[in-house]
């Protein structure tokens, strides 16, 4: 290697070690509070003088599982139900020809920018008004709902899938939907795919519209009980909190493990395939 370029080498490493430090320094913390016997978050050692398994012990015994049951329940039909919105909206702006193709993603882009936390006040009068409010399916409803960001990702995927391949299909009598099931789709897995994990990652942790929308227990997602865990009137349940943290994290590892191959690919893989 050149002078220049060894250099260059081990500035860029050392960037990553110190981003890396970064990063799991506050994880170490929070391990350490999980298995502390005290409520602090923090302590004089990143080791516990005392370790215990006493917090995650009381974890179970808060309704944590029934939290995380919900979040997961949430996040896998949320996410199934808006990708499918997703990846047929995209494919309309990508390969149909319609009024306002032009501009209306572009629309629904621009209503995005808008935060859900603008339009919680009138969601709460609403289903306080007919009587909707604290059900699951309710909030799983308010949540469904086509993605301007993902139709955008999405449509720019589509776009690098050659049209040729359409023109094919549509030659041996094909319509939009076998075309769009047998050929864009396969070719699209990786980007569902990617699709799929950000949005389960978005709904599994939302806290403003459940906290306006839930109200029992039973009915609460892990965002909601585990806040609960250091609002306590007299005490904040650091260590509790933690521990319930470390294991909230399982459900999006495993989702993480099953989908990694197929993000792996990149989000072009399989588009110049067939």
């Amino acid at each position: 290697m050149r002078p220049h370029d060894r250099v260059r080498a081990w500035i860029i490493r050392i960037v990553l070690w110190v981003v890396l430090i970064v990063t799991l320094v506050p994880l170490l913390y929070v391990v350490t509070a999980s298995f502390s016997a005290t409520d602090a978050l923090s302590s004089a050692s990143l080791i516990p003088l005392h370790p215990t398994l006493s917090n995650y012990t009381s974890v179970f015994s808060s309704g944590f599982l029934r939290w995380a049951w919900n979040s997961t329940e949430v996040a896998l039909v949320v996410s199934a139900a808006q990708l499918i919105i997703t990846s047929t909206a995209a494919y309309a702006y990508s390969r149909l020809h319609f009024l306002g193709r032009k501009y209306g993603l572009m629309v629904l882009l621009l209503l995005q920018m808008f935060p859900n936390s603008m339009a919680v006040g009138a969601i709460y009068a609403v289903l306080a008004r007919w009587n909707l409010l604290d059900r699951l399916w309710v909030y799983m409803l308010l949540l469904i709902g086509g993605s301007a960001f993902n139709i955008w990702l999405m449509k720019g995927f589509y776009d690098t899938i050659p049209i040729e391949l359409d023109e094919a299909a549509r030659v041996d009598g094909a319509g939009h939907f076998r075309i769009f099931v047998n050929i864009i789709l396969p070719l699209a897995r990786p980007m569902v795919a990617v699709v799929f994990f950000l949005s389960m990652i978005g709904y599994y942790s939302e806290y403003i519209l459940a906290g306006t929308v839930l109200q029992s227990p039973g009915n609460y997602t892990l965002g909601l009980g585990m806040y609960n865990l250091i609002n306590t009137q007299f005490a904040q349940n650091w260590g509790l909190f933690s521990a319930a943290s470390l294991l909230a994290a399982i459900p999006l590892a495993v989702a993480f493990g099953f989908l990694n191959p197929l993000m792996a690919r990149g989000l072009t893989a399989g588009a110049t395939k067939g």
